[in-house]
């Protein structure tokens, strides 16, 4: 046999072993989906959680995040998706701009600031010994990583592509935090990073996700973790290029990342937890005379979107409707509100029945 038959003969192999692995994969990700189902059957309905910066500003609000998880965990498959605490992105993004203006030193302060934010908060949340030793060894690893990327600033990196390295961060070390909440508050979880599974266009800073694989590859991900039982803790915002360079989706655009991860797990509901009740008429911080709305429409609420309200991402809206799945906007801090509820009309008497949900 000639070298070249050789060759093509181990092409050959490789490609078809690629093929089984991924037809094995997708196989593992259609019996837990059928796992699901069937669980759904029973009543246990499949819901996505998306916490702000601001609901996971420090250990205190983690773990009371962590709980209004816990009570939905007890009867429906969960997963979350997080954002970087409140103010983190902003200080990644200043270390970009610090290391292309040449601020070296100050770049590298900024990232060991950033780390020792996290580290602190991991101090406050008492974590049995084992677990924090886990938990602080995965923050430390971020962090040495961080610090890699700001050391070695000069390599030939667009500056897009490296504020999109930097900003990425944020969610993932929010998310290895949450998910130690949520250990903590008894529910089983595990950190994911998006970017193993959300594939985008290579336009850093403001990526477009290629959905129909993000799907196919996020479903080999996530539906055997919630078929064990997991609470799947996702970072938001962040994607890969196709060959796996870190991207994000723009600013604020970790409401978008809920909408496609709960687009990818066919949750039933998609929950944004903010700082405010619901959508409201007007700024209720601004106008007095503004009015929670209770229900709304997709179409209204895309349009609110797009007008400039800021309490939902223009594009979350376009991707919930194509399923139907209803999007709620509620308040960590005020879990026995109503909020407000996005989806198609409900019948007069679920309309009663929905006004007690939690």
């Amino acid at each position: 046999m000639t070298s070249e038959n050789v060759q093509a003969d181990e092409i050959n192999q490789s490609e078809g072993q690629q093929a089984a692995n991924n037809f094995a994969a997708q196989a593992r990700a259609e019996e837990s989906l059928t796992e699901l189902k069937s669980r759904a059957a029973g009543g246990d309905e499949v819901i996505a959680f998306k916490f702000g910066g601001t609901s996971l500003l420090g250990a205190d609000r983690m773990l009371h995040a962590a709980q209004i998880v816990r009570s939905s965990a007890q009867t429906s498959s969960v997963v979350v998706i997080v954002s970087a605490m409140k103010g983190v992105t902003d200080r990644l993004l200043a270390i970009g701009s610090a290391l292309v203006s040449g601020q070296a030193t100050a770049a590298r302060a900024e990232a060991d600031g950033v780390v020792s934010t996290h580290l602190a908060v991991l101090n406050d949340l008492r974590l049995e010994e084992d677990d924090d030793l886990r938990v602080r060894r995965e923050i430390q690893a971020l962090g040495r990583d961080l610090s890699h990327d700001v050391s070695n600033n000069l390599r030939p990196l667009a500056v897009s592509e490296l504020l999109d390295r930097l900003a990425s961060y944020g969610e993932r070390l929010s998310a290895r935090l949450f998910a130690a909440a949520l250990e903590k508050s008894d529910v089983a979880a595990v950190p994911v990073t998006s970017s193993d599974f959300v594939r985008t266009c290579e336009t850093f800073r403001d990526a477009r996700p290629d959905l129909l694989e993000t799907r196919q590859r996020g479903r080999e991900v996530l539906l055997p973790l919630l078929a064990d039982g997991l609470v799947p803790v996702v970072t938001g915002f962040i994607g890969a290029a196709p060959d796996g360079r870190i991207t994000t989706m723009g600013r604020n655009s970790s409401d978008f990342s809920g909408a496609i991860i709960a687009h990818v797990v066919d949750a039933d509901e998609l929950v944004i937890w903010t700082d405010v009740d619901g959508i409201f008429t007007a700024n209720p911080r601004e106008n007095q005379e503004a009015r929670l709305l209770h229900e709304m429409s997709y179409e209204e609420a895309h349009a609110l979107a797009k007008s400039g309200a800021k309490v939902l991402h223009a594009k979350v809206l376009p991707l919930a409707a194509e399923t139907d799945m209803v999007v709620w906007v509620r308040n960590t801090f005020n879990p026995a509100g109503r909020g407000t509820r996005i989806g198609p009309p409900l019948e007069a008497s679920s309309l009663a029945d929905d006004g007690g949900k939690q």
